[in-house]
């Protein structure tokens, strides 16, 4: 992290990008009125290699020949001397680069192997790998056990299994033999074609090190495709999506005692064995942010891995079921009969369009058999509105709370909790609409799971873009929304957005947490966010006391975000402003890494771009 402290005491930080080529770079305005800027970075391993400061026209033609298509909107804010969004514009043309430019990015960052920079710490535990290989494959093993003897970290051991006859002239090392289980603390399984960069066993055996190792560790890859050279990065451990997804790929390394307690055997491949260690509950994982392998392209499989991943539910006994939908693959929690009563709570004030449509959603468009609404009007006086609660008021579903005075979101919900009777809240804002009526029951199966905290929905805006799709912590400098007014079937990097998966955090325009944990953590917190990151805040407070929060694609909803309230300028914006600087305050070392958000990628966009 950068800072950029000035003489009066205040501060603009900037989040770096983590080096996963061994090299990173990172280019940005220096604020008006900087005195001094100062780094966080590790003791160890880290160093500065260039650091310069660029003239506006230097950055300009920077900005020319990376992103030429931006040109025209930086001349043209240029022109209206509009500094902030001329500052963001530059920024992204210069620095921020698209996916499918990886080999141009890749080139400016990879950092050569440098045994003297690149120690290889003598403790380092031995690893066991697993090849299995067959006729055909003899060049393809050849390049991966190159990149085996390669290796920094030479304390590795490999079973090298032939499907028929083998070859007398592949183990000629020591260290490679046909055991059926190799020698080590972890254990992993390689491709023939896999490439492992020269420092790859000594990052992933430092995992298993020290008194805490690792039941599980994996790093990231890239591949060739279709489209070019692509890289999978990946991000923190999301059980979830391993098994929907199977996104840790290679290279993963498993501890040997919980592969043994797994039940997993040699010949059973690399899929069943993530499946069985994701399902037997790893307790410490360690994720490498580091692109350590050239993975080879896997087989065809038209069945996915749908059959792997049934009889691993099945052998852990897991009350998930499998779905299939398309090529997708998604998990189904078993919803109790009867079903628990759930409070749908939406604060509002005025607007009556709005809560018309959003009620009707709820009482009539949703299939959920056991509801109740609580509206808590913050003081409403349009006469339509009367209206509206005069027709509803013989509905016995419905309860109104009157809470007047100054606009506190965080209240109203935590007072409409207060007052509502069901195991399970679902904050709801009045501008949101129901598109499909099974969307509260997807919602529900998630959140009670026992390890589960909040729960949010993926909401369109009226275009049918995407609105939201999770939160990331530090997109923006505080938190934002990812992949925002992206098409609502964007699959998202290793398909996330096509299944349910953990996110730091979550909307409270459609959230869902059961009664106990909202109450454990104390609620909103209405007196440091009244308006603004309440929502993200109470996730992470969740996420600290023991509850991960999920996104779940299977409840879709429209929001026409801030209708009711209106953009935020003049004292909307600096209170907006204020309670952003007090989340930043509380949440640093969050900002600093979201655990589902690539280092990788850009805070500056919306997501999913390279740094």
């Amino acid at each position: 992290m950068l800072r950029f402290a000035r003489a009066d005491g205040s501060h603009e930080d900037a989040l770096l990008p983590g080096p996963v080529l061994g090299r990173a770079a990172w280019l940005g305005p220096v604020p008006p009125g900087t005195d001094e800027i100062r780094l966080a970075a590790p003791a160890e391993g880290f160093r500065i290699e260039a650091a310069r400061l660029l003239s506006r026209t230097a950055v300009l033609a920077l900005c020319a020949r990376r992103r030429p298509d931006k040109m025209p909107v930086a001349l043209y804010q240029w022109l209206r001397r509009d500094a902030r969004r001329l500052r963001n514009t530059l920024r992204i043309a210069a620095a921020v680069r698209p996916l499918a430019q990886y080999p141009l990015w890749k080139a400016e960052r990879a950092r050569p192997f440098e045994p003297a920079f690149d120690r290889v710490p003598p403790d380092l535990p031995r690893l066991g790998l697993i090849l299995e290989a067959g006729p055909g494959d003899e060049v393809a093993l050849r390049r991966t056990l190159a990149t085996l003897l390669a290796q920094g970290h030479r304390d590795w051991r490999l079973a090298l299994h032939w499907r028929g006859p083998a070859p007398t002239d592949f183990a000629d090392d020591p260290r490679i033999s046909a055991n059926a289980l190799p020698d080590g603390v972890a254990i992993g399984v390689l491709n023939p074609g896999d490439a492992l960069a020269p420092d790859a066993l000594t990052h992933l055996a430092a995992a298993f090190a020290g008194p805490t190792p690792a039941d599980l560790a994996y790093a990231d890859s890239e591949a060739e495709t279709p489209e070019g050279l692509r890289p999978r990065l990946k991000p923190g451990w999301s059980p979830d999506l391993a098994l929907t997804t199977l996104y840790p790929g290679r290279p993963v390394l498993i501890a040997r005692d919980l592969v043994e307690r797994s039940g997993w055997a040699p010949g059973q491949g690399a899929r069943a064995l993530l499946l069985a260690a994701a399902l037997a509950g790893p307790e410490r994982v360690r994720r490498i942010p580091r692109i350590l392998c050239r993975v080879a392209p896997d087989l065809p499989d038209p069945d996915g891995h749908a059959a792997d991943l049934a009889r691993a539910l099945d052998r852990a006994g897991s009350p998930a079921a499998l779905v299939r939908n398309g090529d997708t693959l998604d998990l189904d929690w078993p919803l109790p009969d009867p079903a628990p009563l759930v409070s749908v709570i939406v604060p509002t004030r005025d607007r009556p369009d709005l809560l018309r449509v959003a009620v009707r959603g709820v009482l009539h468009d949703t299939t959920y058999p056991a509801l109740e609404l609580v509206i808590v009007d913050n003081g409403s006086t349009d006469p339509a509105v009367a209206a509206l609660y005069a027709e509803w008021e013989s509905d016995p579903r419905v309860r109104r709370l009157d809470r007047p005075g100054p606009f506190n979101f965080s209240r109203l919900v935590n007072d409409g909790a207060a007052a509502s009777r069901g195991e399970i809240l679902v904050l709801l804002n009045n501008d949101v609409e129901v598109l499909h009526p099974d969307w509260l029951s997807a919602m529900v199966r998630q959140a009670l799971r026992p390890e589960v905290g909040a729960v949010g929905a993926r909401l369109l805006f009226g275009n049918g873009r995407i609105q939201h799709a999770g939160v990331v912590v530090g997109l923006g400098g505080r938190a934002g929304h990812i992949l925002r007014n992206r098409p609502a079937d964007t699959p998202g990097h290793l398909g996330r957005l096509t299944v349910a998966h953990e996110v730091a955090g979550v909307t409270a325009a459609c959230l869902a947490v059961t009664r106990r944990k909202f109450e454990a953590v104390g609620g909103l917190d209405a007196e440091s966010f009244p308006v603004d990151f309440n929502d993200i805040d109470l996730c992470l407070r969740l996420a600290a006391a023991g509850w991960r929060s999920l996104w779940t694609p299977r409840a879709t909803l429209a929001h026409h975000e801030s209708v009711s309230r209106g953009p935020s300028v003049g004292p909307a914006r600096a209170r907006f402003e204020a309670e952003g600087n007090r989340f930043a305050a509380r949440w640093r070392a969050v900002i600093r890494d979201d655990p589902y958000y690539h280092p990788a990628f850009s805070v500056t966009t919306f997501g999913e771009e390279l740094e």
